[in-house]
């Protein structure tokens, strides 16, 4: 059985306020992950690959 990894994370429970929550936790998780795999040594790399590939990103997320 495979699953994706919007589907394997959708279980997490949600730590954060529910006023500060500027994104859905799914889409951070496949951010992280996607950067992660791409090579991205950080958080700040991580937040430029976003952009970078945003339209690569959207095939998994909204």
């Amino acid at each position: 059985m495979t699953a994706s990894i919007i589907e394997h994370f959708s279980t997490l429970k949600e730590p954060r306020i529910e006023r500060k929550k500027l994104h859905a936790l799914t889409d951070i998780m496949v951010l992280v992950i996607g950067g992660i795999i791409s090579g991205a040594a950080g958080w700040e790399a991580i937040e430029e690959f976003g952009p970078e590939k945003l339209d690569w990103l959207r095939q998994f997320i909204p």
